[in-house]
């Protein structure tokens, strides 16, 4: 299933470089330097860029990717290939993770105010209304003795004035806990599924469960976000930037593919920007006892699977395509029910997602169009023909403009979304067009970059003169 997003581009690239092969008739080719690197200490072989790179890619990705909790019973090769995953994804689309990001933090700030405004004001509320700390126990007394059904007083306390006096207050961190598969229900012990915070939130109110009472730092001690790979990926990004001026200032040229990765390191930064207050390879989340004088509750969100998984993988590609990029829902896969976990790319709130639609939108395609602005730092690169070259400029254009083209054309779309006419029709067959063009000029990037590998520029090679920027005698 993997695989099946990537066969798409390749086979719509296919008319893109066919297009372009009559050019190569009667254009002249320029003599690159394709032999060997110079044989002295201030020479690079070509091993050495595409490992310094890989690394640089490696790090960024490892330390920007922020997974969301796995199912209790999955072992280490399931959490780790289920991350090498999503970050092949951010290798290959940076863009799309940034989206993905951003619904998360929206969402994470909608949840954390939605439960300060359910559960803060109660506290606040019982604290106004009993300042006198001799009169408190009184009043309290009164206020939470109800009548039993033979007509007597008995002490009992709401459900909504308990959950309101737990309460702790909640952060954009406690947003992102919870979407990421931080609360999962207990009945009779057993661990039945992960619960969405506006289920939590119900059951609180109803009584059903506990206010689960976790702060901030309790949260930050589950994260396993340590000092030294944040400190190895800054380093290897802040070298890797520093040698890119530093080849600039002194005239010297650099690959297509150091290019590619400045611009997906740019990125990655970004996302993890983003993701800067949610925890990091959590993996068991807080548990949550449902009280046993209530009865059990019906089929939880995280239960159901998505009904395209039983119509076929055609049916499934659709939906993740569908509900990803144009209703911003996640798909709920049969083995994330069985883990008892949220799914992979998940972790966010449809209806959060629907409200901020333009805002995700407008910081996705400003990521995209950065990402071709970087890649027009190429726009002289020296290819090994005319075509290449003209490629690369058409390419890096789309994918600047195209952004822009699917940004208005999905404002559009969201603005006459309940407008019958042929005009709504058109403009999402126009947008669905400017996917293509984006995924069609993407690919072209990465061929034209595995093909440069054939014949590099003069002075490739040739590494930094660090002394030219030492004072020395």
């Amino acid at each position: 299933m993997t695989l099946l997003p990537l066969a798409i581009p390749l086979l719509l690239h296919i008319p893109f470089v066919c297009s372009s092969l009559p050019s190569l008739n009667g254009t002249s080719v320029t003599t690159l330097d394709i032999g060997d690197p110079p044989s002295s200490d201030n020479a690079r072989a070509l091993w050495d860029i595409i490992w310094s790179c890989a690394a640089t890619l490696f790090a960024c990705t490892w330390a920007a990717i922020h997974p969301n909790i796995p199912g209790m019973d999955e072992g280490k090769f399931t959490v780790v290939s289920r991350r090498l995953y999503i970050m092949m994804i951010a290798l290959i689309a940076p863009e799309l993770t940034i989206t993905w990001a951003t619904m998360q933090f929206l969402t994470a700030s909608d949840t954390a105010k939605a439960f300060n405004d359910a559960f803060g004001a109660q506290l606040h509320q019982t604290r106004s209304d009993h300042p006198d700390m001799e009169e408190s126990a009184t009043t309290l007394l009164n206020e939470f003795r109800q009548p039993t059904p033979d007509g007597k007083n008995s002490l009992h306390l709401s459900a909504p004035h308990v959950a309101g006096r737990n309460f702790r207050g909640w952060t954009v961190t406690h947003g992102f806990f919870a979407w990421m598969g931080g609360f999962m229900l207990y009945v009779n012990d057993t661990p039945r599924a992960t619960l969405k915070p506006k289920e939590l939130e119900r059951f609180v109110l109803e009584g059903s469960v506990e206010m689960p009472v976790i702060v901030e730092a309790d949260i930050e001690d589950r994260s396993k976000e340590d000092a030294l790979s944040k400190a190895i990926a800054l380093l290897q990004l802040a070298w890797f930037v520093l040698q890119l001026i530093a080849r600039y200032i002194q005239n010297l040229p650099i690959t297509l593919l150091e290019l590619d990765t400045l611009a997906v390191a740019t990125l990655t930064g970004i996302t993890y920007g983003i993701w800067w207050k949610k925890p990091k390879d959590v993996r068991r989340p807080h548990a949550v006892h449902w009280k046993t004088t209530a009865s059990a509750p019906s089929e939880l969100a995280y239960e159901k699977v998505d009904a395209a998984f039983s119509e076929g993988w055609i049916a499934i590609l659709f939906a993740y395509t569908y509900h990803l990029f144009m209703s911003g829902c996640p798909v709920n896969s049969p083995h994330a029910v069985h883990s008892r976990r949220v799914p992979s790319v998940g972790g966010y709130d449809e209806d959060s997602s629907r409200n901020h639609r333009l805002i995700t939108l407008l910081i996705g395609c400003f990521n995209g169009a950065v990402f071709g602005g970087i890649h027009c730092l190429g726009w002289n690169y020296v290819f090994q023909g005319q075509a290449g070259q003209a490629l690369w400029r058409a390419a890096s254009l789309a994918i600047v403009s195209m952004p822009v083209s699917i940004l208005l054309l999905s404002s559009y779309t969201i603005w006459v979304k309940d407008s019958r006419d042929d005009s709504k029709n058109i403009a999402f067959l126009a947008l669905l067009t400017s996917f293509s063009i984006y995924i069609v000029a993407r690919v072209t990037l990465i061929v034209l970059i595995l093909m440069s590998f054939r014949s590099l520029p003069p002075g490739i090679h040739h590494t930094v003169a660090w002394t030219k920027f030492i004072p020395h005698l």
